[in-house]
């Protein structure tokens, strides 16, 4: 369910641009959020106090990490452009998957790339079977063929993906890197991934090898997409993503006249669907997204098909929809029949079939995890406020599993998002960058011993 802005704590001081004894006050400020915040989990994600945030006042390496991540802003956002400019269709995410590697492989991980493209470094603790993950999609909704190039203007960066999630990407490999050079050492060992199949009919197909392959250790998940600071994904949004398929036997516009029309079927059932009410609470929604078909204009079309998104934040609301769904195709088909048979046409009728392109499921973020009281206690420190929200991330599969998890921004802010005008400003990006590696170090724990 969403909720509405946060009320800021004590928004505590701003970005570290030095350290001195305010900022250390402050510090201690978070860890005692941190600290208090943290109550029970389940038995299997329990946090014992040995895993927690030390003094990190007393960790001049985490100060380190914090002032890198605010002074090398200009280098983080050159790489993401480089990032940006190497496409990564649906299904093709390789060639960004192999650059992104070796990125992680220079910021000190131990890099491999699972079965099904999933780019994964891992930064050994000293309890490494204990798992915590940050994770940032590699694909972009773009097709094979879109031109990538990132064109820069009066400070801002423009091209298809250069947010979405090309921002993500650039954070993932800077935060590693701030804490390799400030040789941060951690209880859990952290899993930094950049992983396929998050965008269209990806399925989450890249997060849901990572929750088959590591969900006895993983305690908990962060993912990173897009920019904005605003808010915190604790819920994830259920959708379902159907194709339908309507053939008959075709024929030329003007002599076979009223024989049975796959468009015309699909566009009345479209018409019918898109009338009906929908939920507006529990919010559900849908997008006719693709409709391809034919083969000239004067040709009546042997086949015709579409796409159709839907979404709620109800399993219950959403399976009524897809069953709406497929009732007004079939009636559209139907009317079809009817008609052409009114006609006196003799033609073999029209057929549908179904496919289910993508599951996402549903899940939700106690309001207690220590997961999000991390989150927000990074959030106080930095003086940012931010909202709950729910959306469609891969942290759906961790939710789903139960394993905690969030989607957050990484920093800048952003428009025109799964658009050929999509944009990025990257100015304060720095706060995005900083509320990643606290809540990140929030979960893992800071090995005092180690340092």
């Amino acid at each position: 369910m969403f909720a509405g802005p946060r009320k800021a704590r004590s928004p505590g001081g701003h970005l570290l641009a030095r350290v001195n004894s305010a900022s250390r006050v402050m510090f201690c400020g978070v860890v005692c959020v941190i600290l208090a915040s943290v109550t029970a989990l389940s038995a299997r994600h329990s946090l014992r106090p040995a895993r927690l945030l030390p003094d990190a006042a007393s960790e001049p390496r985490v100060r380190q990490a914090l002032a890198q991540l605010g002074v090398n802003t200009a280098t983080i956002t050159d790489e993401q452009v480089r990032i940006s400019e190497i496409p990564a269709p649906p299904f093709r995410e390789a060639a960004r998957g192999e650059y992104v590697a070796k990125l992680l492989a220079s910021a000190g991980l131990k890099v491999h790339t699972d079965e099904v493209g999933n780019v994964v470094g891992e930064r050994t603790g000293s309890s490494p079977g204990d798992l915590v993950m940050v994770a940032a999609h590699l694909d972009t909704v773009f097709p094979v063929g879109t031109d990538v190039h990132v064109r820069r203007e009066d400070g801002r960066l423009y091209g298809p993906g250069i947010s979405d999630n090309a921002t993500g990407l650039a954070a993932l490999v800077a935060v590693a890197r701030a804490m390799h050079d400030a040789q941060i050492a951690t209880r859990s060992t952290i899993l930094f991934v950049a992983d396929v199949g998050e965008e269209g009919e990806g399925n989450l197909r890249g997060m849901r090898k990572l929750v088959e392959t590591y969900r006895k250790q993983l305690r908990c998940v962060i993912a990173l997409d897009g920019s904005s600071t605003d808010y915190v994904t604790t819920a994830a949004l259920a959708s379902r993503r159907v194709e339908i398929t309507v053939t008959g036997p075709g024929g030329h516009s003007w002599s076979d006249f009223g024989a049975p029309n796959p468009i015309h079927a699909l566009a009345r059932g479209v018409a019918r669907f898109v009338k009906m009410p929908v939920s507006e609470n529990p919010r559900t929604t849908f997008n006719v997204g693709e409709i391809q078909g034919g083969t000239s204009v004067n040709s009546i079309p042997a086949k015709a098909s579409l796409k159709v998104d839907l979404r709620s934040e109800s399993e219950t609301e959403l399976g009524k929809l897809e069953t709406r769904f497929r009732e007004s195709i079939q009636a559209g088909v139907d009317e079809e029949n009817a008609a052409s048979r009114e006609r006196g046409v003799s033609a073999k009728p029209l057929s549908v079939t179904a496919a289910v392109l993508g599951v996402r499921p549903g899940g939700e973020l106690p309001a207690n995890s220590p997961l999000l009281a991390a989150v927000h206690a990074a959030d106080d420190y930095l003086g940012n406020r931010s909202r709950i929200e729910r959306s469609s991330t891969d942290a759906n599969i961790p939710l789903a599993a139960g394993i905690p998890a969030v989607s957050i921004g990484a920093g800048g802010r952003s428009s025109g998002a799964h658009s050929s005008n999509e944009s990025y400003d990257p100015a304060g990006r720095e706060l995005g960058l900083r509320r990643v590696l606290l809540a990140l170090l929030a979960m893992a724990g800071i090995d005092s011993a180690a340092h």
